[in-house]
C-alpha cells in the first residue's frame, strides 16, 4: 500500500503547468526578439553558438527536478506488511442532516459547521470503534462506510456541504434505513447511531424506522442542531451570503429546531436525546452512552510497517539538477564543423 507522510506538500505539483507557461511566454517572446533583427537564417549565423533545442531540454530536467523533489518532501511510504488485528469496539454511523435549514446561523458559525466540528472532535477521541456517515437531506447517501480510518472519515467530512444533496427535505427515516443497510450484523459487533438534525420539515415515518433499528439492537441517539427561536436561511451565490429564503408572501422563512420530533425518534430509537449548543455540542453525553455499549471483537486488516521511499525522489531530483548544470546553452563548433558523412 502506497501513501504519503505529508500529502500536503503535493500540492507544489500545482506550480508545474504555471512553470511551463512561463517558459513558453519568455521562449516566445525570445524568438520575436529576434525576428526584430532581420532574416532568421542570417540572425543564425551571425550566432553560430547560440542552441534553440538545449533551453527546452534544461527547462524538462529542471520540472522534473522539481517535480521528484516534492514528491521526496510529501515521503512517499510503502506498507511492508499487513496484519490482521484482534480489536474491541463498537460500530457508529454518523447520520448528518445537511437540509439548507442548516445553514441557520444560531449556532456559530451556521449549525452544519457547528454539527462538523462535533464531529472532527468526536474522529479524535475514537480508538478501536469503527465510524461511518451518512448525509441526507431530501433523499440520504452513504458518504462514508464503516471503518477505522480516521483519517479518511475527516477527509470525507471535510468534503460535506449543503450542496452535495441534489434533492431538498430531511428524510430522517430514509438516513436510519440507510444506516441499518450499511450495517454489518454478521460480526456481531454492538451499533449504534448518531442523528444530528435540527428536525424540521421531517418526510417520512423517522419514528417508525428508529423503532425497527432498536428492534435489532441499535440504538439512535439524536443531537438536536439549532435554537427554539430560530434563525432565517441564507442564501448563498459565489459563496457569499446574498440575502435569506422567503415564503410566497414574501416573509423571511425562519428555521425553528424541532426538539419534540427529535426527542420522539431518540425514546423510539432507545437512545439519548442531548441539544447541541456554542457551547457544548452535546457529543459527549452521547459518547457516555456509546462507551456503556458491550465492546465485541472484530478482525481488522492494517499495514504494521511503513517505509520511507523519499530518498529515491531526492536522489532523482539531485541527479536531474547534476546533469542540467553540465548541458551548456552553447553549441560545441568543433563538434558541429564535423561531418562524419561527407565524401573526400
Amino acid at each position: 500500500m502506497l501513501r504519503f507522510e505529508h500529502i500536503e506538500f503535493l500540492w507544489g505539483l500545482a506550480a508545474v503547468p504555471l512553470f511551463i507557461l512561463i517558459f513558453l511566454w519568455v521562449r516566445r517572446w525570445k524568438r520575436k526578439a529576434l525576428l526584430a533583427f532581420g532574416d532568421p537564417h542570417t540572425v543564425r549565423r551571425m550566432m553560430p553558438e547560440v542552441s534553440l533545442s538545449r533551453p527546452g531540454l534544461k527547462f524538462v530536467l529542471y520540472i522534473l527536478a522539481y517535480a521528484s523533489l516534492v514528491v521526496g518532501i510529501a515521503n512517499p511510504q510503502i506498507g511492508t506488511k499487513m496484519e490482521e488485528a484482534k480489536k474491541d469496539g463498537a460500530d457508529l454511523m454518523i447520520l448528518l442532516d445537511v437540509s439548507n435549514s442548516m445553514l441557520a446561523g444560531d449556532l456559530a458559525p451556521n449549525r452544519l459547521e457547528n454539527a462538523k466540528r462535533a464531529i472532527s472532535q468526536l474522529i479524535d477521541n475514537l480508538h478501536n470503534d469503527r465510524i461511518g456517515i451518512i448525509i441526507f437531506a431530501g433523499e440520504a447517501y452513504v458518504q462514508l462506510p464503516i471503518t477505522t480510518d480516521y483519517s479518511a472519515a475527516k477527509l470525507f467530512l471535510n468534503n460535506i456541504t449543503t450542496d452535495i444533496v441534489p434533492t431538498q427535505g430531511t428524510a430522517i427515516g430514509a438516513a436510519i434505513d440507510m444506516g441499518m443497510k450499511s450495517f454489518n450484523f454478521v460480526n456481531g459487533t454492538s451499533k449504534a447511531m448518531i442523528l444530528m438534525t435540527d428536525g424540521e420539515n421531517h418526510e417520512d415515518d423517522a419514528v417508525s424506522a428508529a423503532k425497527s433499528a432498536s428492534a435489532k439492537d441499535v440504538a439512535i441517539h439524536v443531537i438536536g442542531v439549532g435554537s427554539a427561536e430560530g434563525a432565517p436561511v441564507p442564501i448563498y451565490k459565489n459563496g457569499r451570503p446574498v440575502g435569506f429564503h422567503t415564503d410566497e408572501t414574501g416573509k423571511t422563512v425562519v428555521t425553528k429546531l424541532n426538539e419534540a420530533m427529535c426527542k420522539e425518534i431518540s425514546e423510539a430509537g432507545n437512545g439519548v436525546y442531548v441539544r447541541a449548543s456554542n457551547a457544548n455540542s452535546g457529543l459527549n453525553i452521547v459518547m457516555d452512552q456509546v462507551n456503556k455499549m458491550e465492546k465485541k471483537t472484530y478482525d481488522s486488516k492494517s499495514f504494521k510497517n511503513y517505509e520511507d521511499r523519499f530518498q529515491f525522489f531526492l536522489g532523482l531530483s539531485v541527479l536531474l539538477l547534476l546533469l542540467e548544470f553540465f548541458i551548456s546553452n552553447r553549441r560545441n563548433l568543433k563538434l558541429t564543423e564535423l561531418n562524419l558523412f561527407e565524401v573526400r
